[in-house]
């Protein structure tokens, strides 16, 4: 362990302490740092050299800049001077301007990440945005999903079952190709879901009983149906009082090719046949509207439908 004597050596140099005092209250970068104390970026970088050999103070690298702040990992001893050495002159001139250029600098900080979402308001969601994807906010989003029994109809591997059944009671993926049911189970057992059950049967003939889940999810599945109305009916009957269905599926579209790449049986469906489906089975509180437009043709629209069992 180094002396104390060490400590206070680099300390009774004033432009080190003011560094110090600065980075007390903000990681800051050598840029922002000049701009507060009115130095130059060659002495601030020499004194910022030494109170790291010293380890009275760290850096990290974000792409080109380096941002300095108090070591966190030093001694208690390096802290209590440090903290004693700053508050001994916290009255001086020097510091009280210090303090004010720095909120200066914190505010033009701001300013920068507040224009940028200025210009870009009404349009963020329609822009790229690093990090951004639908598959991070989907495993945001699944930990808002209760303890719930959830059926999953038509659900192919299961791929929006293995993120719900994270955080669900029990998971139901029901698909009538057993390859899928094959290979989802695999998934399951690799992932140690034992909460995520797959089962061999048609949407139209659900293998569950009456009143047995929450949540019936028709994600993609009801345009492969031969009788979508009847999925729907099927949905209604293993549904508990109180639970709901939740359809994601294809708007009513022309691309005929859809049958013969993606072995379609129907083109979409109207908001209108949706929403008549939902209510014939008995389902109330209906809520039927398009969610998202494809910009790359044939341009497919996404309905969500919903409704209630009560």
């Amino acid at each position: 362990m180094k002396p104390a004597w060490d400590t206070l050596k680099v300390l009774s140099e004033p432009t080190r302490l003011r560094i110090l005092a600065l980075l007390q209250s903000e990681e800051l970068s050598v840029a922002e740092l000049q701009e507060a104390l009115g130095m130059t970026q060659s002495r601030i970088s020499s004194q910022l050299a030494l109170l790291r050999q010293a380890e009275l103070v760290s850096d990290r690298r974000e792409g080109k800049k380096s941002f300095y702040s108090l070591q966190s990992k030093g001694s208690l001893t390096d802290s209590e001077l440090i903290a004693a050495a700053i508050r001994s002159v916290s009255d001086s001139t020097e510091l009280k301007e210090d303090r004010e250029n720095l909120e200066r600098v914190l505010q033009k900080r701001r300013k920068v990440a507040e224009e940028y979402f200025n210009l870009i308001a009404g349009r963020l969601g329609k822009n790229y945005c690093p990090g951004r994807s639908w598959e991070g906010i989907g495993h945001m989003l699944i930990h808002f999903v209760p303890k719930v029994v959830v059926a999953d109809l038509g659900a192919g591997e299961g791929m929006i079952s293995q993120l719900i059944a994270r955080q669900a009671k029990t998971v139901y993926c029901i698909d009538n190709s057993p390859k899928m049911v094959e290979v989802g189970t695999g998934l399951a057992e690799t992932n140690q879901l034992e909460n995520l059950r797959y089962l061999l049967g048609d949407i139209e003939e659900a293998p569950l009983e009456d009143a047995s889940v929450d949540i019936a999810l028709l994600s993609q599945a009801l345009h492969h149906a031969q009788h979508p109305e009847k999925a729907i009916s099927e949905a209604y009957r293993i549904s508990k009082p109180g639970g709901r269905i939740i359809i994601l599926d294809l708007k009513e579209h022309t691309f005929e090719k859809a049958r013969e790449l993606y072995a379609d049986t129907w083109l979409g469906f109207s908001e209108k046949k949706l929403h008549s489906w939902l209510k014939a089975a008995g389902f109330e509180n209906v809520s039927v509207s398009v969610v998202s437009k494809e910009a790359q043709e044939p341009g497919f629209e996404t309905i969500l439908a919903t409704g209630v069992k009560q």
